[in-house]
């Protein structure tokens, strides 16, 4: 995984220390200084889960489908292989580091309750995303890839949608035992993107109801 892999691993760690000791990063006292930490706090928090959630929404009910609809499988596959990884570590970032900035101004352990659900909601968020990217994501396409081979051998793949891949399916094995293992994990992996969006979603309702336009 690369540089991103200590990134999100630090990431990770100073979220979970910022919710639970936020003492230990300083604390919010009276003060012009103080206002201008809490203004900068609230700004990374509104423009990382802004960002968290635009993109979460592009890529999965908007560009995925449409790159789906109009590039041949194999080139969308190939494309998606490259996006994904990017895509979860985008937004599994601005998770965290919004995640850190609430945590902060919102301590655990002196939280309403309502403000310990959105702590849940963006910490959810967080890890489906991490579960994603270290999980999912490199199962998925090591599953694609050595389907891709099975197809190229017979010859297809290059096509838009799914219907010589069912049809060459039924008389190949093989490839329907890829198809049923790769649909598996991509339905988990599909599964935690949602409840991901679904967590963000929870917390955009919550930053709705603290606006005054």
């Amino acid at each position: 995984m690369g540089w991103y892999t200590s990134f999100i691993a630090a990431l990770a760690f100073l979220a979970v220390g910022v919710i639970f000791s936020p003492e230990t990063f300083g604390s919010l006292t009276n003060g012009e200084n103080s206002e201008k930490l809490s203004i900068f706090l609230k700004l990374a928090h509104l423009l990382s889960f802004a960002t968290a959630w635009g993109a979460a929404l592009w890529a999965t009910f908007i560009g995925g489908i449409i790159m789906f609809k109009n590039l041949p499988r194999h080139q969308f596959g190939n494309l998606q292989s490259k996006m994904f990884p990017a895509y979860f570590t985008l937004v599994g970032s601005c998770c965290a580091i919004s995640l850190s900035a609430f945590g902060y101004l919102h301590p655990w352990k002196s939280s309403a309750l309502v403000d310990k659900y959105q702590l849940g909601f963006l910490l959810s968020a967080f890890a489906f995303n991490l579960t994603n990217l270290f999980v999912f994501t490199p199962m998925t396409i090591n599953m694609m890839k050595q389907r891709h081979k099975v197809e190229r051998e017979n010859n297809i793949g290059d096509e838009v949608g799914w219907s010589k891949n069912r049809e060459k399916a039924k008389t190949i094995p093989k490839l329907a035992a890829m198809n049923k293992k790769f649909g598996m994990i991509h339905g988990l992996s599909s599964l935690a993107n949602i409840l991901s969006f679904g967590s963000l979603a929870m917390h955009s309702w919550y930053l709705a109801g603290k606006l005054n336009l």
